[in-house]
């Protein structure tokens, strides 16, 4: 087994093999870079050392990482970040095992999660939050917009560009996951804060994008720049925790309480399977109380105390 260096000589090793052997782009590189740094130190406040890592240390690693996760999701690209720097350990000898069997798993049922819509309102004061005498309002009011009515994700805001609007027709082109396109019709009103931005607000000269930082360096928006500036519209208005996609699940939520279909809202939000859009089945708790029967369980018991 090869002695391994300073938890930096590691990292920088480990940066390079992320890069040459993987191929991964530098944003997830950095994802990966951030977990096995934590559990190198995780290591070195536990008295041990990576050479002589052990299976109970990565099950503890995980299980009390995994307990300060502010999602499941989090907690599952911490565990499928860790097999990747265990893998390349043992590749590099600085494990005398491999030890990714002693990855657990997180726990997370399919359809488990209960969409969490906005309260009725909150998305019309969101959407009329904003300073419209200002460049960042005109563009936090046009991207509102997209989310809550047309339910696009913060990538496919921030993908858009000016070719991608058809004016003449009410449409924009929406490049999804796996780079599929669906061209959608565009509401007046999302139009009118769109043609609003781009007149008197977008930088000119600048590429192709349709939104812009505010701040130099001036440059496209990324998907964290959607997510920050939906949650300083949220702040405005007195609300926490609420980012972009809670907005594409409002636009669900309100369809399913307007009389639409399970398939209609795949169609608008554009999921490939139904099974991704069943989620919404459950977010009226209060409609799903009146159409459940009792369990012949709770029945009895109701009997028993009578």
């Amino acid at each position: 087994m090869r002695v391994p260096g300073p938890p930096s000589a590691v990292l920088c090793e480990y940066e390079t093999w992320l890069a040459d052997e993987r191929g991964l782009v530098a944003s997830t590189i950095g994802n990966h870079l951030r977990w096995a740094r934590r559990w190198l130190e995780w290591l070195e406040a536990d008295g041990g050392s990576l050479g002589q890592a052990s299976a109970g240390q990565v099950g503890r690693f995980v299980a009390q990482t995994a307990a300060g996760c502010a999602s499941v999701g989090t907690a599952k690209t911490m565990v499928v970040s860790l097999r990747v720097f265990l893998r390349c350990a043992f590749a590099r000898g600085w494990t005398g095992a491999d030890l990714r069997g002693a990855v657990p798993r997180v726990a997370c049922w399919r359809g488990a999660q209960i969409a969490k819509a906005l309260p009725a309102g909150v998305v019309d004061r969101l959407v009329g939050c904003h300073d419209l005498g200002t460049a960042q309002g005109l563009r936090d009011r046009a991207v509102v917009l997209l989310l809550a009515r047309l339910g696009l994700r913060r990538i496919e805001v921030a993908r858009l560009v000016l070719a991608d609007v058809d004016w003449r027709a009410g449409a924009v082109t929406v490049t999804g996951k796996g780079g599929a396109r669906d061209r959608l019709p565009l509401p007046g009103e999302v139009a009118e804060a769109l043609a609003a931005y781009v007149m008197g607000g977008r930088p000119g000269g600048l590429g192709d994008a349709v939104f812009f930082t505010v701040w130099p360096p001036v440059k496209p928006i990324t998907p964290q720049v959607v997510s920050s500036l939906v949650r300083a519209a949220a702040q405005r208005c007195g609300l926490e925790g609420v980012g972009p996609h809670r907005l594409r699940h409002t636009l669900a939520s309100q369809m399913l309480r307007a009389g639409a279909g399970l398939e209609a809202v795949g169609q608008v939000l554009r999921h490939k399977d139904l099974s991704s859009t069943s989620v919404y089945a459950k977010i009226d708790l209060a409609r799903l109380g009146r159409l459940a029967p009792l369990w012949p369980e709770a029945a009895d018991d109701r009997g028993a105390d009578r």
